[in-house]
């Protein structure tokens, strides 16, 4: 571009790193773009993937613009999902450009996928016509192309069949269009037999789908119940209506058993997204999705941010799971945010749950929500009788972690050569390891948390960072040897306890630290489903919506274990995660028992456990949230300052409370240190924001950070608006 070249056309460009608002670039002549295309623009010495935005562009010397490299050939990103970029930088407070980030996250898929060579007969025949020839023929005749390996595997033969027929001339190249990922699912494949009670939750939910326009239904339903089933028919009322469909899942409740039970209903499985899905299986479903291609995608919360077309409905599964919080970079409720993409796009929302959250619970007790009801398993399966155990009245053997009680009624339920699951959140073999001798501690050193013994793999683990060392045989601080002691059970030392009493019974460890990954966590979670182990046990894993036939006896090690925090939620979490390891007991019709060890009996929590009574759990709980003015009642937002030093992080947080603007409705508390005030070898202090249900915490903390001093040397500053952690 010349002096006297005319003013090039500007555009605004979203580029993926943390910008706070899009940058301008020149279109060059011949080029055509519009809001949503994808484009290679330079930024500073590098080129980088980014993406047209909306708006006129600022106005800018034409001389100090850069040029855009190239326009790839992809579908553009739709309006509806480049508004939902700027509603979520607007309410979680980041840089639009972080957001973005997540959308174009697999470069590689934004050029057109390679064709494929393929084959297509040529009507020659072969100098010799053999029985195997003769099969390859017979598929190839009818004019249709295939490829070497799929015409070799569908006549039954060799590829060397096919390459001698190719050699001969009887086949011409060709190039076929990329392969889809996955076969489109048909609604209609194979209708399911429901209950009346399902037949009427299907209905209500294929009504939502085909009358179209936003709305937000939760999916409540007993462990058992035939949730899954139900929204299986409003997704197939969404791909009989041409849209595309996301379900949402915690990434360790996305198991070959969902996928098979998805493949029976539709005769073909969902697209997956999860961060066990390789590099080149990621670009083909964001390609593919972009394109229309892909109907259904069943993916972890950061599937929420990929390319739809066509998004017509998403089914949040489990919407209670707190692995739909993002905490890094970007802090947003992929649940949340579900239910914000679907009012955007106007389309439904469905949110899934046995033991919904407070916050959904409250929305659909006020009509935000509708509200559909399953309140008994399929088939006539009862629910497991929960009973609690006192474990001060039946404590367990010197040495040992399970109850008298429990361990009796897990040799009954292996004499009738059922299975049992044993329960306890804590990964290794113990939470700390000390010395007999002086009472030395093993600690992280870059945490302020002790290092988890995990004894199968002989090493000391920090479940934080990551940090990792061998375990010692003398004490570091005094020398002495053989005098370790582990304190406290995790589910490794459970295990031990479990092979000692019963050493003939097959017991499989759960944890998703297992050695081979997820890859791993399937297979295992196969064989307890054909029956192939006795005794289970494992972390909260194992509360994902599995279903296991043959387990009739659910025993929780540490029921107490997440009531000793404060966390606002501690309850709610704690009474969710034990009602949905117990329902896995039982799904099948055979008589089944939850025992809950505690020694809190009487807390409402266990109290609302062994009587069943969730409603009164959930009426007390809402009434206290409502009480105190905790979310869904009031606001939370929550400042974690970090730093190389301690002094450098309190000094900061001590700047921003001094920097906080007067508005009514909104009080700041702290700064404190944070419980984990070490982390990564970084020093933390947090303050909450507290405010009314209406209050304006965007704003507020706008204003806060414009009135705060710029962050000096290694403080960093994290936003979290709706805080699930408060450690």
């Amino acid at each position: 571009m010349t002096k006297d070249s005319p003013v090039a056309r500007t555009v605004p460009v979203l580029v993926p790193m943390p910008a706070e608002r899009p940058y301008s670039y020149a279109v060059p002549d011949g080029m055509e773009v519009e809001p949503g295309s994808i484009v290679r623009v330079p930024l500073g010495p590098r080129e980088v993937g980014a993406v047209v935005w909306d708006g006129p562009g600022e106005a800018v010397d034409p001389r100090k613009l850069r040029p855009i490299s190239l326009v790839f050939d992809c579908p553009p990103l739709t309006e509806e999902t480049r508004r939902f970029v700027d509603w979520v930088a607007a309410y979680t407070l980041t840089p639009p450009g972080l957001v973005a980030r997540m959308l174009l996250r697999v470069p590689a898929a934004f050029d057109p996928e390679p064709p494929v060579e393929g084959l297509e007969y040529a009507g020659h025949e072969p100098d010799r016509l053999t029985p195997a020839r003769r099969r390859v023929l017979e598929l190839a005749g009818d004019g249709m192309a295939w490829t070497r390996s799929g015409l070799a595997h569908a006549a039954g033969v060799s590829s060397s069949v096919v390459d001698g027929l190719s050699a001969q001339g009887v086949f011409r190249p060709v190039m076929l269009p990329p392969r889809p990922i996955v076969a489109p699912p048909d609604p209609d494949y194979a209708a399911p037999e429901l209950t009346a009670d399902q037949a009427a939750a299907a209905a209500e939910l294929t009504g939502s789908v085909e009358t179209g326009g936003y709305s937000a239904t939760l999916i409540d339903g007993v462990t058992g119940s035939g949730k899954t089933e139900t929204y299986f028919e409003a997704i197939a009322a969404a791909l009989r209506a041409g849209r595309q469909v996301l379900i949402l899942m915690p990434e360790i409740a996305l198991t070959q058993a969902f996928l098979d039970r998805f493949h029976d209903r539709f005769g073909a499985k969902p697209a997956e997204w999860h961060s066990d899905v390789p590099p080149r299986g990621r670009e083909r479903v964001w390609r593919q999705v972009a394109e229309g291609a892909v109907r259904v995608v069943a993916g972890a919360r950061s599937a929420l941010f990929l390319p739809f077309r066509e998004l017509g409905l998403i089914v949040v599964d489990e919407e209670h799971d707190t692995a739909y919080k993002q905490e890094d970079r970007v802090f947003y409720n992929a649940r949340d945010m579900a239910v914000v993409r679907g009012h955007i796009g106007d389309f439904p929302v469905m949110l899934a749950s046995a033991t919904p959250s407070v916050e959904t619970r409250v929305n659909a007790d006020r009509g935000r929500y509708r509200r559909v009801a399953l309140p008994a398993r399929f088939a006539g399966a009862a629910l497991p009788d929960i009973a609690t155990i006192d474990m001060r009245r039946h404590p367990p053997a010197r040495g040992g972690f399970l109850s008298p009680v429990l361990l009796s009624r897990m040799k009954d339920t292996l004499a009738r050569g059922e299975q049992s699951l044993l329960f306890l959140n804590r990964r290794g073999y113990a939470p700390l390891t000390l010395c007999r001798v002086c009472g030395h501690r093993f600690q992280c050193p870059d945490c302020s948390a002790w290092l988890v013994e995990h004894r199968f793999r002989g090493q000391l683990v920090c479940h934080h960072c990551g940090h990792h060392e061998p375990r010692p045989e003398a004490c570091p601080e005094c020398g002495a040897l053989d005098h370790l002691v582990a304190c406290g059970p995790g589910i490794e030392r459970i295990a031990e306890e479990v092979v000692g009493h019963f050493p003939d019974a097959r017991t499989i460890v759960l944890s998703s630290d297992l050695v081979g990954g997820t890859k791993r966590l399937r297979l295992e979670l196969e064989a307890i489903a054909k029956g192939e182990a006795d005794i289970v046990v494992g972390t909260q894993l194992v509360a994902k919506g599995h279903n296991f036939p043959n387990m009739t006896l659910v025993g929780v090690v540490d029921a107490d274990l997440g009531l000793a925090n404060g966390d606002p939620r501690a309850a709610e979490r704690t009474f969710q995660l034990l009602s949905q390891v117990t329902g896995r007991a039982g799904r099948t019709g055979k008589k089944s028992h939850g025992l809950i060890q505690t020694f809190q009996p009487a807390h409402p929590v266990m109290q609302a456990l062994a009587s069943g009574d969730a409603e009164t759990f959930y009426a007390r709980e809402i009434a206290e949230r409502e009480r105190a003015g905790m979310p869904p009642f009031g606001r939370l937002a929550a400042f974690v300052v970090s730093a190389a030093t301690r002094h450098e992080a309190e000094g900061y947080a001590r700047e921003l409370r001094r920097a906080a603007p007067d508005m009514a409705g909104v009080e700041v508390l702290g700064p404190a240190e944070a419980p984990l005030s070490l982390l990564a070898g970084r020093h933390r202090f947090r303050l909450l924001l507290h405010g009314e249900r209406r209050a304006n915490m965007q704003d507020f903390i706008r204003a806060l950070l414009a009135a705060a001093p710029r962050p000096r040397g290694s403080v960093r500053v994290q936003v979290d608006i709706d805080p699930q952690s408060f450690l």
